[in-house]
C-alpha cells in the first residue's frame, strides 16, 4: 500500500451525511467500539446528518442476547443511542442473498465448485513454493450452462485482476492497492448463507450510509467491499462509493495492543466497577486520537461544534486509566449534587438519607476521583455507633487524646449554635487556652467522628452529622479513656 494526502469529506459525498456503528454482539462494548460509535455520532451531529446502529449478528454461535443488551446499555449510558431502531444483520439474510443473485445473473459473480480439500491442496502448494495463495478457480470463466445443479458450491465475486484501486481515506490519506492482491472472495457459503463482506455492503447501501468511520483494521476490507459496490453500481446504478475514514486503533500506555492488563474493560465496567461518569468517558474517548488545540475539557455541545475527521491522528492513541480518572474527578466536581447522591447511594451499605447525602456532596466531591471514592468518603455519615476505627485512626486515640476529647465534648455541649464558623472559633480558642496546635485537637476529633484519618473539613463534618450525633460519637471515644 502507498499513502498520501487527504481529500474529500462530507461535501465530497454530495449527499446528506449518514453514519453507522455496527458492532458484533459477541461480548461487551469495549473502549475501541465506544470511541468508534462516538466519532460516528459526532460526525453525523456536526453535519446535521443521521447516526444509525446495526447489530452484526451473523455469527450465530457467538452472538448472544446479553451481549446485545450490554451494547445497547453502554451506548445509552454514553448518550450514543441510534437515531432509529437498530438494524439486525441476520434478519436481512434473504436480501443479502438476492444481491448475490443479481451479481451472478450479471456475470460479476460465479458459482465455485472447488472442494475444501482442493482448496487446501492448493494452499499447501503455495506455501511449499513460498508464494502468496490466491483463489484461481477454473469456475470463474466457466459457462453458467455447465454449472452442476446438484453439487455443493459457494458463490464468489469476480474481483478485478488488472489495474489498481485507490481509496481517498479521510484519516489514512490516499491508499492504493494493486487489484492483483484482491481475491475472488466468497459472497454466499455452500449452505446459502451470506458472508460478512457481502452483508456489510448491502446493509450500508440499504441504510443509506454515506460515511464509513471505523477502525483501521478494516482498511483491507474496504478494498474488497468496493469490488461489490462497484459491481452493483455497474448493474443497477445508485451504489456510490462511501467516504471512508479508518481510525487508528487504541494502544495501551506502553504502546502495546490494548488489553485487559492496560485497564481495558467493557464500558459497563467503567460505570459499575470503577465509578466513571458518562460525561467523563465521553470526553476521554473524544480525546483518544482527536484533538482541538490544547483543549482537554470538552463537553458534548462543544464537541459537536468542533468535531471533524481532519484532526483525527494517524498514529494509535494510548489509553491511560489514570488520565481518565483525573478527568472523572473534574466532572465529579462539576456534577449536580442530587444526581451524585443518587448514583452513590446504591454503592453504600445500610439505610441512606438521600437528603443528608446530597447536602454533603459539596464537601465530599472535591476529594474524590470516582463514585467509589465518593461513596467511601460519605460512609461516615451513616456509620452506626460504636464506629469501626481504621488502624491509623485508632492510633490517634491515645489516653491523652481521649482526655482531650472529653474536654472537647464539654466545650461543644455548651455551644448554643451549631455552625461551622462558631465551632471553629470555639475549638481554636480551646487549643489556644491549652497551649496546643489546632491539629492536636482536630486529629483525634476526626478519628472519633469518622473512624478515619481523612475526611472533609472537621467543622463541615460536625455540621453534617449534627449536634446530637457529633456529641454522641465524641462521648463514645472520650468515655473509653
Amino acid at each position: 500500500m502507498a499513502s498520501g494526502g487527504v481529500t474529500g469529506g462530507a461535501a465530497a459525498s454530495g449527499r446528506d451525511v449518514v453514519t453507522r456503528f455496527a458492532p458484533s454482539p459477541t461480548g461487551y462494548l469495549h473502549i475501541g467500539g465506544a470511541r468508534t460509535a462516538l466519532f460516528n455520532w459526532l460526525y453525523a451531529r456536526h453535519h446535521g446528518g443521521r447516526y444509525l446502529l446495526r447489530i452484526e449478528d451473523t455469527d450465530r454461535a457467538r452472538s448472544t442476547e446479553p451481549a446485545i443488551e450490554a451494547i445497547f446499555d453502554g451506548l445509552e449510558w454514553l448518550g450514543l443511542a441510534g437515531d432509529e431502531p437498530a438494524t439486525f444483520q441476520f434478519a436481512r439474510s434473504d436480501r443479502h442473498a438476492k444481491v448475490a443473485q443479481v451479481l451472478l445473473d450479471a456475470g460479476h459473480a460465479y458459482r465455485c465448485y472447488l472442494t475444501p480439500e482442493e482448496l487446501q491442496a492448493r494452499r499447501e502448494a503455495a506455501q511449499a513454493e513460498r508464494r502468496t495463495f490466491r483463489i484461481d478457480s477454473e469456475w470463474r470463466d466457466a459457462d453458467p450452462a455447465t454449472w452442476p445443479a446438484d453439487k455443493p458450491h459457494v458463490v464468489r465475486i469476480k474481483a478485478p485482476r488488472e489495474g489498481e484501486t485507490t481509496i481517498e481515506d479521510q484519516v489514512q490519506g490516499t491508499v492504493t492497492v494493486s487489484n492483483a492482491e484482491l481475491d475472488d472472495f466468497v459472497l454466499l457459503r455452500s449452505d446459502g448463507t451470506p458472508t460478512y463482506m457481502l452483508a456489510v455492503v448491502v446493509d450500508d447501501h440499504d441504510m443509506g450510509v454515506t460515511h464509513v468511520i471505523r477502525g483501521d483494521d478494516h482498511l483491507n476490507n474496504a478494498f474488497r467491499q468496493l469490488v461489490i459496490i462497484r459491481a452493483m453500481h455497474a448493474v443497477e446504478g445508485g451504489w456510490p462509493d462511501p467516504v471512508y475514514a479508518h481510525v487508528p486503533l487504541i494502544h495501551g500506555h506502553d504502546g502495546a495492543k490494548l488489553s485487559k492488563r492496560h485497564g481495558a474493560l467493557g464500558v459497563d465496567a467503567y460505570r459499575d466497577e470503577l465509578g466513571i461518569l458518562p460525561e467523563a468517558m465521553f470526553n476521554y474517548l473524544l480525546r483518544l486520537g482527536w484533538g482541538h488545540g490544547d483543549d482537554e475539557i470538552i463537553g458534548r455541545q462543544q464537541a459537536t461544534e468542533w468535531f471533524d475527521i481532519a484532526h483525527v491522528g494517524k498514529s494509535p492513541s494510548r489509553f491511560d486509566l489514570a488520565k481518565l480518572q483525573n478527568l472523572n474527578g473534574h466532572y465529579l466536581r462539576e456534577a449536580d449534587d442530587a444526581r451524585l447522591a443518587e448514583l452513590i447511594a446504591p454503592r453504600m451499605a445500610g439505610e441512606i438519607d438521600l437528603g443528608l447525602l446530597t447536602q454533603a456532596m459539596p464537601v465530599l466531591k472535591v476529594r474524590a476521583k470516582d463514585l467509589n471514592e465518593l461513596a467511601v468518603g460519605a460512609a461516615f455519615l451513616f456509620a452506626q455507633r460504636p464506629l469501626t476505627l481504621e488502624p491509623k485512626a485508632e492510633a490517634l486515640l491515645s489516653d491523652d487524646a481521649r482526655g482531650l476529647l472529653a474536654q472537647v465534648h464539654a466545650r461543644f455541649a455548651a455551644e448554643n449554635g451549631w455552625t461551622s464558623e462558631g465551632l471553629e472559633v470555639s475549638l481554636k480558642a480551646m487549643a489556644e487556652e491549652l497551649g496546643l496546635g489546632l491539629g492536636k485537637l482536630a486529629q483525634p476529633l476526626r478519628a472519633a467522628l469518622t473512624g478515619q484519618t481523612t475526611s472533609p473539613g472537621i467543622f463541615d463534618v460536625l455540621v453534617l452529622l449534627g449536634r446530637d450525633e457529633s456529641l454522641a460519637r465524641i462521648a463514645a471515644q472520650a468515655r473509653s479513656a
